[in-house]
């Protein structure tokens, strides 16, 4: 829900300076058209505030009728019309239906985490920390290790459970450094047991990685990641 208001607040800011750009130009005597001037939109611009709608709503199993999900939207920007539930109604049942859809897809998610990670850490040479880190070795290194506070060059490629590549240094043909204090828990752990030259896989619970919140479009709350992570120099 709080997503979602959000959601709302950033577009009525998006409207208002939009607004006020064609206040402007046509104080300017620059020419508007009718659907910049705010009159009936043309079918792909109403096309792209359904979009607009959905992108937010879209990771949810919700199942609308759209007969009347159509008639509340057009009843409430009707002018002098009148809807058939209050406001504070309506938010209520929206809040709700959001929250049970929102409960069931983090079951899902957390469950499908714990399935893979209970397969992963099955599977030979895969080592379990206590912390629920898991890591295989590929390539024993024999240079220092790192500590907690030390900064590093690493090259690295990073996927989701399903595969998807979300990040990698060796597309962008460039190792990147950092401080092992300011990355997230399973690559400040992860990293520790590295030697330089060594290359590890590591697979990294979401409580070690972004957690419920996710990070961006890219990662999914609840995600496990998967790392290959190859440790060149410790600063």
């Amino acid at each position: 829900m709080k997503k979602i208001l959000i959601f709302f607040v950033i577009f009525l800011v998006l409207i208002t300076a939009y607004s006020c750009k064609n206040k402007k130009a046509s104080e300017n005597g620059e020419a508007v058209s009718s659907a910049e001037a705010g009159g009936a939109l043309d079918g792909d611009t109403s096309y792209a505030f359904g979009m607009a709608f959905a992108a937010e709503l879209k990771d949810l199993d919700l199942a609308f009728d759209y007969n009347e999900f159509t008639k509340g939207f057009s009843e409430s920007l009707a002018k002098g019309g009148k809807t058939r539930l209050s406001e504070e109604i309506a938010m209520q049942k929206v809040g709700n239906a959001y929250s049970a859809a929102l409960q069931v897809r983090t079951e899902s998610l957390r469950k499908k985490e714990a399935e893979f990670l209970d397969q992963n850490g099955k599977k030979d040479a895969i080592t379990t920390t206590p912390s629920g880190l898991q890591y295989k070795v590929v390539k024993e290194g024999s240079g220092v290790k790192p500590l907690a506070d030390s900064t590093v060059k690493v090259n690295y490629e990073g996927k989701l459970m399903d595969g998807t590549i979300f990040d990698s240094s060796y597309a962008r043909g460039e190792p990147i450094e950092f401080s092992l204090n300011g990355v997230i828990r399973g690559w400040t752990e992860g990293l520790q047991l590295m030697s330089v030259g060594s290359t590890y896989m590591f697979y990294i619970p979401s409580n070690l990685a972004y957690g419920e919140s996710g990070s961006g479009r890219n990662i999914p709350p609840y995600s496990p990641l998967t790392f290959k992570v190859e440790l060149l120099e410790v600063k």
